[in-house]
């Protein structure tokens, strides 16, 4: 094994594996479940509303077994995580025609829809009939929002959720090392999906509902989290489209992603480079997340 390896966005010595390797043959009457809980305790893992980081600590312990690098326990039952088995069932949306300017659409309202069972399901039809890559229930933090009309007809979804581990070019513009991107990783988002309905066809939409979203992603997040974030990012497929919606809205073009997946540990699979953007919170947004 190298003196050092990666793994979620953290460097980790050869000795601090084998010392994680050595523990988990002591202790080979323990589950998976309760070998990642009890790794969260030794290394101080929790997240910021206190909770232990156990999702993250088993997502760790499996990919050291696939590297073959730990022998972990067989796994004695389905993971207890609801999102994973949990069934997608769309409900009616209506699809009529919204066209026309933007003022002729009335005051629109921003719901922020993860505790709002009816909306949640609205927004998760769209993205999953509507959005070319569909939609799972994502895993860990993330904020939902659906901008609506006054009747309550959603024209337009955002999703966000678990930042890149690792990219070159945000990276870079940020300005930080791998110490600091270990430690302010969860102050950033990655809008991971966006949404406008083909059915709706309204000039200057996608720039005015980011402005409504970038006001409330603070401190919902600071809500329903206990911490704040600093920057979103965004990758855009130049293949499918400009992103002329993210720059009207003042996002930062920063570079390309190196086209590579996130489970492409072997450099072997190709898949389309994306523009990288970047829309930072405040203005002291790079500074923050330097400290």
């Amino acid at each position: 094994m190298s003196e050092t390896i990666e793994l979620q966005g953290r460097s980790w010595r050869a000795q601090q594996i084998q010392e994680i390797g050595q523990w988990v043959r002591e202790n080979p009457g323990w589950s998976r479940y309760r070998l990642s809980r009890e790794l969260c305790t030794r290394c101080g893992w929790r997240r910021p509303n206190g909770q232990l980081a156990d999702m993250a600590a088993r997502s760790f312990l499996n990919k050291l077994q696939e590297r073959a690098l730990i022998q972990l326990p067989p796994c004695r039952r389905e993971s207890p995580n609801r999102m994973k088995h949990r069934r997608l069932e769309c409900v009616a949306v209506d699809t009529g025609p919204v066209a026309g300017e933007l003022r002729q659409l009335g005051a629109l309202q921003l719901h922020e829809v993860s505790s709002d069972p009816g909306r949640r399901a609205v927004f998760e039809t769209l993205l999953a009939t509507e959005h070319y890559l569909s939609y799972r229930s994502p895993i860990g933090e993330n904020l939902k929002y659906l901008l609506c009309t006054e009747q309550d007809r959603p024209v337009a979804a955002w999703l966000f959720g678990a930042a890149a581990w690792r990219c070159e070019a945000r990276d870079r513009w940020i300005g930080w090392n791998d110490q600091e991107r270990a430690a302010g990783l969860h102050r950033l988002t990655n809008n991971t999906r966006f949404l406008i309905p083909r059915w709706v066809q309204v000039r200057g939409l996608a720039s005015w509902g980011w402005s409504r979203v970038s006001r409330r992603l603070v401190e919902d997040w600071q809500s329903k989290y206990g911490h704040g974030i600093e920057l979103v990012e965004t990758f855009v497929d130049r293949s499918r489209f400009h992103g002329g919606a993210y720059a009207a809205s003042n996002w930062l073009e920063v570079g390309l992603t190196q086209g590579r997946s996130r489970g492409d540990r072997e450099r072997r699979i190709q898949v389309p480079k994306k523009a990288v953007f970047v829309y930072p919170l405040s203005r002291q947004a790079r500074q923050r997340l330097c400290r």
